[in-house]
Formats: structure tokens, sequence, C-alpha cells
């Protein structure tokens, strides 16, 4: 078009033939320099637009795997150092300060329950944990209430254990049981206390309960009764399908073996806690042993 508008304005009548040729060879010049301009700017727009694409996917790209990174970091890891470094803080005597076990327990012809506690209140600790099941909310309860001493029962049935543990110093506690003869242990600090018989004998624990830790449940799940409450802290709530033996409670309670429960394992992303009670970092197993 400039090309025409330029050879509008000129009248070649009135210039000589060798000017007339030569504003000829420069309207050419200019016209193939201007196509080759235009033609180099739309390559520049074609690979700004590819690169602009390529930039936008590849971003995209890099913010999906970061987010799947995160959804990982919350579903499987845990805010302590450690999934199992820390403990449960129930600091008041309520009926709504607890903890709960995401898990649930299988069918068990035997088990072995082992914790670190701490307990601030007197008299009597109140209870550390309770498995209720449908029809039976004293399926598993570990309890000591009042003066009375400290008692395991299952399926409502009752036996006292020589435990002493309300002195408010961390003590560990492991507890085995069977259904064979309804044979029982009671272990503090790495020492047996305490055997018995005939606790609720040739009765398998029933699956698919609630397990509480801090409260008595009347019924599943609920109904706490304050007075009935645990007050204070524990740790490392372990819980196996067998009888562990002696040699493997006391190297658990000195520190000298770290052996997660493979029915119940103490993890951060198993344990909801309810009502203000609160997860913290735990003490070394070290500085517990130092506490007794």
């Amino acid at each position: 078009s400039l090309k025409h508008q330029l050879r509008a304005n000129v009248s070649y009548a009135a210039l000589p033939n060798d000017l007339r040729e030569m504003l000829q060879r420069r309207l050419g010049d200019l016209e193939r320099q201007l196509l080759s301009k235009v033609a180099e700017l739309e390559d520049e727009k074609s690979l700004l637009h590819n690169e602009t694409s390529a930039h936008r996917q590849k971003t995209e790209t890099a913010l999906n795997a970061l987010l799947e990174r995160v959804s990982e970091l919350e579903k499987g890891n845990s805010a302590f150092k450690s999934p199992d470094e820390f403990k449960v803080s129930l600091p008041l005597r309520t009926n709504y300060l607890y903890g709960k076990i995401k898990k649930t327990l299988p069918e068990l012809y035997a088990f072995t329950v082992c914790l670190w506690l701490r307990s601030s209140a007197s008299p009597g600790i109140g209870t550390p944990f309770s498995y209720a099941v449908p029809g039976q909310a004293n399926e598993i309860v570990l309890i000591e209430w009042g003066n009375n001493p400290i008692e395991l029962l299952i399926n409502d049935k009752v036996a006292q254990l020589p435990l002493f543990i309300s002195d408010g110093k961390w003590h560990h506690i492991c507890i085995t049981w069977t259904t064979r003869d309804g044979m029982w242990e009671a272990f503090q600090d790495g020492e047996k206390l305490g055997t018995g018989e005939n606790l609720a004998p040739w009765h398998p624990i029933k699956p698919g309960g609630v397990l509480i830790l801090g409260q008595e449940q009347d019924t599943v799940g609920g109904r706490f009764d304050a007075t009935q409450a645990f007050v204070g802290e524990m740790s490392q709530f372990n819980i196996w399908d067998r009888v562990l033996k002696a040699e493997d409670i006391m190297n658990i309670a000195n520190c000298s073996t770290n052996m997660p429960g493979n029915i119940i394992p103490w993890v951060d992303n198993n344990v909801d806690v309810f009502g203000g009670a609160t997860k913290w970092p735990v003490e070394t197993c070290e500085e517990r042993l130092l506490d007794l």
C-alpha cells in the first residue's frame, strides 16, 4: 500500500527515465524489507506463544506435583520429629477431655497392652484407657477409681492389679491376658508385680469397638463420667495380639528396644484428641526413666 501511495504521489511523466528507474528500485527494496520485517514479527509472535504455552504447562505440572506432595505429607507424616515421639495431655478431670484411637481391634484371643503414663490426680488415677463394643461397654478397661485398687476389666469381669502409679511420676505399665484360663500378668517399670487367672476365661475380645484414652465408656464412644477420668499424660500406648515375653517387656521399659504394637501402634496420625486434650513432644525414654 505504501508503494502504491508513493507511486500515486509521484508524476513519472515529469521525471527522467534513470531517476524513475532508481525510484522504482528503491520502492521495490523498501517493499521487500517491509515484508521481511512482517514475516519476522509473525515468527517471533508464534515462538512467543509456543514458549508461553510450554511455560504454563511446566508451571502447572510443578504445581500439581507440589500439591500431591503436600497431600502425602498431610496424610502420612507427623508433626513431631518421629511419628511416635508425642504424648497426650489430659490436664483436667472432666467428662469431655479424651483421646481416641482411630484403628479398632480385631477379634483377640490374647493381648498385651503397654503404655507410659504420669498421673496428676488423686485419689485414683481414673481410666487410662477403655475399649467398648456394642452390647458390652466394659470389654477392656483399666481403671483406678477413688480409693479402690487399680482394676482390669474384661467383659465386665474384674481383676485387681498390684500396681502403684499415682505418685505423679512417669511409669511404664504392661498388662498381658489370654483367653486360655483367663490368665493375666501385670508389669510396672519392667517388673512383673502380679499374675492371676480366671479373668473372663475362653472369652475372645470382640472386634470393631471404640478405644478411648482417658475416659471410661458407659456406651460405645460416650457417656463419660468425670469422676472416672484420667488426669495426666500418657505416651507409647501399644497393643499386641499375643502375650509378650517378660524379657521383651523389660527391654521396652528400660529403653533398650522400641517395639511398636502390631495391632495398635503409637503413631501420631492414629490418635485424635478432643475437648481440650492436646498432643506435645514427649520426653525421651531415658528422661522418663530418670523420673522413676
